[in-house]
Parts: structure tokens; C-alpha cells; sequence
């Protein structure tokens, strides 16, 4: 503070007695100031106490202006450029021109009181025929050009801030009016870019933009007196035959901004532009940009795109145009109410600039910021849509001519359709009819790819579109084309022939494969049609591949809203032919099977399909598959994937007898428990030796639930075996209480376009450490394992009829004996008590004794008791088989005891 103090009172002197001093006097005492007040405002870190700044201002910015004129004064171009730039790095006693200059540039950033007395003393005329000569002038080359290249850096630095913070303000700009150097720099870099000093190009430019930005009626006025942008426009046409594409763009776009930022103020430069051939100018200099690499003359390309798209909402009225909305249409949508933001399309001529290019290029880059310019005057009003496509139709010509484009410009395009029905809520359908046509001739696959995916996301959006590519014939092209596919896979028969799709048009199948089932999900109407055309045959085909099955299989779903039989019979039938390492195809098959069964009405249709015997001849297709180690052909294959397919099969049965006594009432009288007890127990992790079981004395003794955490949910190491029949039999306890068919332990997985089939990929090793792929976080069981799926009201009814399925507790029975093995008694007999004190603890309630009693199945359970403590010295015989002698004694109809 006391600094500044002491600087204040020596400018006030100053003050006192320069009017009485002789000019050079003066000069001399204000230049022996400076140094002082440089000085001090570098030790006060830019906090400035000086309370004649503003005259301290323009006293230094006139003597500045007064030295910059003296060194101009008379001299030829050349020479006038170097004594300024000498005169501008002078320090110390050689001259005082640094001095002078960084006095203004730090005065420069204080306040705008202090910029405006800046600007009054003449310095933004001044420092523009600097900047003019800097950027029309180039020096030559010296050999000590390297030497005095940080004092230009420098030096430059400093003018262009200084004419940055000038030329920002309306005043600033006013005072350039005065001289004759503005329209001069401006025509300059439309005529000399070539020829101009390369050091001065940058700066030069963004003074220049600075100075567009700040435009007044008054400069408008002035440039267009003097014919600036006609003159320009002129110029530039020559440069654009010699010149690179980005050294054009970079000079163009400083005259664009003039034209842009000033039309909010008059429209003058603007007419001028249109009146000169400004279109065809950048036409002709957007096309030489093609083959430009990423990112060379990015800035500026994209900086006069911009310019153009801002040019379309430059007019002088709105445009009047009236389309015929074509119907149907999406219910929502409704064009008289569509409300306008004001930033309309006004101006048709720089968007038919765009259109020319889009239509005329092939180069990515140039294209996708077209397409990129039309989504954002999309975006400004939802207007724009209709009043380009009802004038120029852009999106309908571009529909033409696409397939010509790069890949990413094809995607692009075919977002900015979709964005149409998903943004716009607008069907149009002379674009879609365009679109269909380009699917059928399907000249460039990619292309039809793209568009059949575009056509894919809009059906997806709104069941209209159902009817609307049905009438169209869309529905009955994707099936005369996916018929023709499957007849030469069903030819292939699992072979490479040459007329197999792989890569993009294996994916196209995909995509007509998912349309397909796209148009016929929740349209009975669009899956007549495809019954009518004969297309169940060919579309059951697509099942063997992976890639294809997914969608195939949504089809065949939406078949069995008309036909459940159909469905069943294709299902089943593709079940039982399918080999036994198939696996992955006989989950995809039983997931599809468990959702139609949740319509009680499918229910029929599998009993009569052989539903059940088709899915336990899966279970014996599965004879030693779980094996502890595993043998043959099944080391390939990991046990979790069998388990998941054992999961599946059982989840199928319990769907199919869910509340269906008829089919309860069939799987119980033609013995199918008994097989399922049969060939669960031949799948490797029950015993089937026969080894005589011998009683031991139990250490400890869990319960069944005990064992399901110990395996599942602790690092206890049970082996495999155990583990894989402890699995199964939670299984079957699920069943016994009639919600298997809600559970969901595994996780669920979605084929990919290009990955290889799951089948036989799964490693053994792996599998032992993780037995199976359980939805849970770890390896703990979720919590919905331990308890009952459905509503309140169901699991109340559960909680007071545990047994639902009695046949499922005789199978539990009939494994008992097979939970033994020898080397593991110990192990044995504990999971053996704690299944007979579960099953014990399942026919507690009075409505379980009562669902056993009327099952009729009493007789086989006890029998199954028997057999499974043929050792009558076993310690859980006698306890285990009277609970069940007791039920049958109370049965209405007692069974007939061996």
C-alpha cells in the first residue's frame, strides 16, 4: 500500500507539470514512471491501489499510439513491418516500446473504465495496422531467428490480448470505422492466406472473430459501403482452386462469422453473401474437403457446417408449406398441436448446401456431420422435420443413395430415422416404404442390415407398426427370404457349404429372424399369416443354430396363442431328436417350454404330445452324467451345466402338473414317478452298487436344510457326489410342495452374434469348485431357495398343505438307498436321517396326511420304505415306515401291504 501511495503522489506530480513541459520532456518523465509502476504491480500480485489509473491509461496507450504512428510514418510495407517490430521488442536504453507495450497490455486487464480510456486514445486504429502489416508481411528469414523467437512469441502474446480486450466492446469496434484497415484484413485473409506470415494466421483469426462478435449497426454499415464480403467471396473462389482444403476452410470461416453475427442486427452482410454465389462458394469448398484425415481442418470445417446449419434459421418470415399426413399414426401424435419454439427453418439455401454435399460426397467424416447438422435442427424444433422433408425431402432422397455410403454414415442415417417414429412419435411412410425396398434388393448386405434393425427398434416401439409392415408386405418378404435361408441349412445338414451365411449376412438372418418374431408378438392376425404361408416347417429349422434360436423360438411361442399343439409337438419333437450333448439346445427348448406352460391351456397339449416321456428321456439321456470322476464323453461337459438341465426337465414336469389334475392323475397311473425315481438315480451321484449298508453310530446329526448350507454356503468340502445329490433332491422337495416351477437358482444367459455354443465348453476342474452357477452373490443360496414363489395368499395355502405332489415324496423314498456308499458311512447315514426327518416333517400338517391319503400312492411309498431299509436292523426302519403304516391305516381305501 505505502508503495502505491508513494507511486500516486509521483503521478500526481507528473500531472502537475507536464502541461508545462515540451513534449519530449513529458515522454521522458512518463517513461521514467512506468518502470516503477511495472514494478510495484508485479510485488502486489495484480491488487492494484492507484487511484489515477485511467489517466495513468491514456497517457500511456496515446504515447503508444503517437510511437506506433512515428514508426510507420512514410515507410514501404516491408520496412514499416520491421522497424514496428523492433521498435515493439526494444528494451532497456535502446528504446522503450516494451516498456510501453506491456504498460498497456497489464492496464488492459484492470476495469472497463480503464479499457475505455484505452480505446479513446486511438490505439485499436493503431494496433490494427499492426496487425495488418504482421499478417500481409512476412519477414525473412534470419540467422537470428532463433534467437529473438521467444521475444516475438512474446511480444505477440501481448498485442493480440490487448486487442482481444479492445475489440470485445462496441467502442472498440466503432474506432476501427475511422481507418480503412478493417475491411482491408478482412479481404486480406480471403486473398493472401497463402501468401501471409504462417505465425500470424492463428491470431490473426481469433482478433478477427473477436471483432465479429462485437459488430454494431454502424460497422455492418461500413463493410457493406465498401463491398467487404462481395470483394471476399470473390477472392475466395480463386484461393479455393489453389489452396489446401483446410488452409481454404480456415479463411472462409472468418468471413462466414461476420455474415452470421451480424444478421441479429441487419440481415445487410448476409444478402450481400447470398447475392455474391456465397452458397456455391462453400459447396465448392466442403466438397474439397473429402478425404481429409480425422481430425486435419477439423476446427474449421466444422465451424462453417455449424455456420450453415445457424444460416437455415436466418430469414425473414416462416416458411409456409402444407404435407399430407399420411395415416395411420402413432395415437399420441398430433401435428395441429405441434408447438413452435421460434427456431424455425427460414431459410432453405444453406440447407440445400448440406443436401448437395450428402448427396455428392462419399466421405465419412463430411457426411456424418451432415447427418449430424440435420438431428440438430431437428432438435431446435420439432417443426423443422416436416418443413424440410415437405420442401426438399432430404431423408426420402438420402434413402436412395445410402447404401453408396460408408458403414458409420449408414448407421448414422438409419438412427436418424428411427429418431423420427422414437423422438418425433411421427410414422413416415414414403420413408419406410423407401427403406423396405432398399431390404428387398438388399444390394449392399450391411446396409439392409442397418435399415432392417431401424425397422426393428420402431416395431418394438408400438404394436401399430405390426399392421403397418404386414399391409405394406414387409411380413411376407422377411418370409419368403428366411424360407429360401432354411432350405439350404436344412441341405447343409451340419456340413460347410458354400452357401452358408457367416458374418454380416448370418446376422442379417438373425435380424429378419427377431423382425419376424417382432410382428407376430401379440398380433394373432401376423402369426396367421405366417401359418398360412406354410412357414412353420422352415422356421422349427433355425433351432440348431444358436445365433438363430432365441428369436426362433419367440416365433414358435407366439404360434401356440393359436395352435398349443403345434408348439408341443415341435418342441417336444426337437427335445427328443436332439443328440445327448446338445445341452445348451435342450435349455433354450425347456426355458421356452416353462414360459407356455404357465397357461393352464398349454397343459393338454403337452400330455398329448408326450410331453412328460419326451422329458424324462432327457433324464435318461443323462445316465452317468454326474459321475464322481466324471468318465467318457461326459469329462467335456461341466456338471453344472447337467444340473441346470436336470433343474429345467423338473421344473417342465412340476409346470405341467401345476393344479392340472389331469395330468396329475396320468403321471401317477402310468408310473412315470417310478421312472423318474429310475433315472434320477442312474445319473451318477446315487449309488446303484448295492453295497450292504451298515449301521454306524452318529457323531453329529444336521438337519436336511443344515446340509443344504454346508454344501452350498460354507467351505465345508463335501465330494461331488454328495453335493450333485443334495442338489437334486432340494430339487424334488421343491417339487413335493408344487413351486419348483417358480424357482430360478441358475443364471440366465443370452446368445451372442458370433459366439460359439455353450455345449460341452463348460471345464470339469472348474465345475468342481463351483458346482453350479447359482444367482447369488458368492457362493451363498439365495434366499429364495428357502422359501415359497407366488402371492401372499398362495404361500399362506402352502404353508398349511406342504405336499403338493405326493408322487415326488415316493421318489425321495426310492433314493434313499442310493445316498450310501461305502468309504462314506459315516457322511451316508447322516444325509440318509436327515432326508427321512424332512419327509417326516413334510406330512405333519393335516392337509398333506390328507393329499397322501387320497393320492393312492401309500402303498408304493411303503413299499419304497422296505426296499429302502431292507436291513431291518437299520436304525431309522421301524420309525420311518410307520409314519406311512399309520396314514394307510387311516386312508378311506387302505393300500394292500407287502
Amino acid at each position: 500500500t505505502l508503495q502505491w501511495e508513494t507511486l500516486g503522489k509521483q503521478f500526481v506530480e507528473y500531472e502537475q507539470v507536464a502541461p508545462f513541459l515540451i513534449p519530449e520532456d513529458q515522454q521522458r518523465r512518463l517513461l521514467e514512471f512506468l518502470p516503477l509502476f511495472l514494478k510495484a504491480w508485479d510485488q502486489s500480485a495484480g491488487v492494484v491501489v492507484f487511484p489515477n489509473i485511467q489517466l495513468l491509461a491514456s497517457e500511456v496507450s496515446k504515447l503508444l499510439t503517437k510511437e506506433i504512428k512515428r514508426n510507420l510514418n512514410g515507410k514501404p510495407a516491408e520496412e514499416a513491418r520491421l522497424a514496428l517490430e523492433q521498435f515493439l521488442q526494444q528494451k532497456g536504453e535502446a528504446g522503450d516500446g516494451h516498456l510501453l507495450l506491456k504498460s498497456v497490455y497489464l492496464l488492459s486487464q484492470t476495469d472497463l473504465r480503464t479499457m475505455w480510456n484505452i480505446i479513446g486514445s486511438g490505439l485499436p486504429a493503431a494496433l490494427m495496422q499492426c496487425l495488418y502489416l504482421f499478417f500481409t508481411v512476412p519477414l525473412k528469414k534470419t540467422s537470428h531467428d532463433g534467437e529473438t523467437s521467444e521475444d516475438n512469441a512474446q511480444t505477440q502474446e501481448m498485442l493480440v490480448k490487448i486487442m482481444l480486450n479492445m475489440y470485445k466492446e462496441e467502442q472498440g469496434v466503432e474506432e476501427l470505422l475511422a481507418a480503412d484497415k478493417l475491411q482491408s484484413l478482412i479481404i486480406a485473409t480471403a486473398s493472401l492466406w497463402d501468401q501471409c506470415s504462417h505465425a500470424w494466421k492463428v491470431p490473426t483469426g481469433r482478433v478477427l472473430r473477436t471483432i465479429s462478435k462485437a459488430q454494431t449497426k454502424n460497422s455492418i454499415v461500413y463493410l457493406q459501403a465498401v463491398d467487404c464480403i462481395k470483394i471476399a467471396i470473390q477472392n475466395l473462389f480463386t484461393l479455393a482452386d489453389t489452396l489446401s482444403a483446410c488452409d481454404v476452410c480456415e479463411a472462409a470461416s472468418i468471413v462466414l462469422c461476420f455474415v452470421k453475427d451480424s444478421y441479429p442486427l441487419s440481415p445487410a452482410l448476409l444478402t450481400e453473401f447470398e447475392n455474391n454465389d456465397g452458397y456455391q462458394l462453400l459447396l465448392k469448398i466442403l466438397l474439397r474437403c473429402e478425404g481429409l484425415q480425422q481430425n486435419e481442418g477439423d476446427p474449421y470445417l466444422d465451424e462453417i457446417l455449424d455456420v450453415l446449419t445457424c444460416l437455415t434459421t436466418c430469414g425473414k418470415s416462416e416458411l409456409k408449406v402444407s404435407g399430407n399426413i399420411v395415416h395411420p399414426q402413432l395415437p399420441h401424435f398430433d401435428f395441429e398441436r405441434t408447438q413452435s419454439s421460434g427456431m424455425t427453418v427460414k431459410n432453405l439455401q444453406p440447407f440445400q448446401v448440406l443436401q448437395s454435399i450428402f448427396q455428392r460426397s462419399n466421405d465419412q467424416h463430411l457426411c456424418g456431420r451432415i447427418l449430424a447438422a440435420i438431428g440438430t435442427i431437428w432438435a431446435w424444433d420439432r417443426v423443422n422435420f416436416f418443413l424440410l422433408e415437405w420442401t426438399l425431402q432430404p431423408i426420402n432422397q438420402f434413402t436412395d443413395i445410402i447404401h453408396f455410403k460408408p458403414h458409420p454414415v449408414q448407421v448414422q442415417f438409419f438412427r436418424l430415422v428411427e429418431s423420427i417414429v422414437l423422438d418425433l412419435s411421427y410414422v413416415p411412410h414414403e420413408i419406410l416404404k423407401k427403406v423396405q425396398y432398399l431390404i428387398k434388393e438388399n444390394i449392399v448386405p450391411f446396409c439392409t442390415l442397418t435399415a432392417l434393425q431401424c425397422l426393428l427398434s420402431m416395431t418394438q416401439k408400438d404394436l401399430l407398426f405390426s399392421d403397418i409392415f404386414r399391409d405394406s408386405g414387409l411380413l411376407g418378404l422377411l418370409l419368403a427370404l428366411l424360407r429360401k435361408e432354411a432350405k439350404i441349412l436344412r441341405k447343409s445338414a451340419g456340413t460347410h457349404l458354400p452357401g452358408l451365411k457367416e458374418g454380416t449376412e448370418k446376422e442379417l438372418n438373425v435380424v429378419m429372424l427377431k423382425m419376424v418374431a417382432a410382428l407376430t408378438e401379440r398380433s394373432v392376425r401376423n402369426t396367421v399369416v405366417l401359418k398360412d404361408y406354410g412357414m412353420v416347417p422352415y422356421i422349427k429349422i433355425f433351432l440348431d443354430d444358436e445365433c438363430y434360436r432365441s428369436a426362433t423360438l419367440s416365433i414358435l411361442e407366439q404360434l401356440s396363442v393359436i395352435n398349443y399343439e403345434e408348439y408341443m409337438s415341435i418342441i417336444i419333437g426337437a427335445l427328443c431328436s436332439s443328440t445327448q450333448w446338445e445341452l445348451q439346445l435342450k435349455l433354450d427348448l425347456l426355458k421356452s417350454l416353462l414360459r407356455i406352460l404357465e397357461s393352464p391351456k398349454s397343459h393338454s397339449a403337452f400330455r398329448t404330445c408326450s410331453g412328460f416321456n419326451g422329458l424324462l428321456s432327457l433324464l435318461s439321456d443323462m445316465e452317468g452324467a454326474l459321475q464322481d470322476p466324471p468318465s467318457g464323453q461326459w469329462t467335456a461337459v461341466g456338471q453344472n451345466c447337467i444340473l441346470e438341465l436336470v433343474f429345467y426337465t423338473l421344473q417342465g414336469i412340476t409346470a405341467a402338473l401345476h393344479l392340472d389334475p389331469v395330468n396329475s392323475n396320468f403321471f401317477q397311473r402310468n408310473g412315470l414317478f417310478e421312472k423318474m425315481a429310475e433315472d434320477l438315480g442312474s445319473l451318477g451321484c446315487f449309488w446303484t452298487q448295492g453295497e450292504r449298508q451298515i449301521p454306524v453310530s452318529l457323531v453329529k446329526k444336521r438337519t436336511f436344510k443344515e446340509f443344504l448350507d454346508a454344501a452350498f454356503c460354507s467351505s465345508e468340502p463335501f465330494p461331488a457326489w454328495l453335493k450333485n445329490s443334495i442338489w437334486i433332491l432340494n430339487f424334488l422337495d421343491r417339487m413335493v410342495k408344487g413351486t419348483l416351477h417358480q424357482e430360478s437358482y441358475f443364471e440366465e444367459r443370452e446368445p451372442e452374434m458370433g459366439e460359439e455354443s455353450r455345449d460341452d465348453q463348460e471345464a470339469p476342474q472348474a465345475q468342481e469348485e463351483h458346482p453350479v452357477a447359482f444367482k447369488r452373490p458368492g457362493n451363498k443360496l439365495p434366499a429364495s431357495a428357502y422359501m415359497l414363489w407366488g402371492n401372499p395368499e398362495e404361500k399362506l395355502e402352502m404353508r398349511d398343505c406342504t405336499i403338493v405332489h405326493p408322487g415326488a415324496v415316493c421318489v425321495m423314498v426310492r433314493l434313499l438307498p442310493k445316498l450310501y456308499k461305502e468309504g462314506h458311512a459315516q457322511l451316508s447315514q447322516e444325509i440318509q436321517c436327515a432326508l427321512v426327518d424332512h419327509i417326516q416333517s413334510l406330512v405333519k400338517s393335516e392337509k398333506s396326511r390328507q393329499v397322501l391319503c387320497e393320492s393312492g400312492l401309500l402303498s408304493t411309498i411303503i413299499t419304497s420304505c422296505q426296499d429302502a431299509f431292507c436291513n431291518d436292523s437299520h436304525p431309522l426302519h421301524l420309525p420311518f415306515t410307520r409314519v406311512f403304516e399309520k396314514l394307510a391305516s387311516q386312508a378311506i381305501e387302505p393300500p394292500v401291504l407287502r
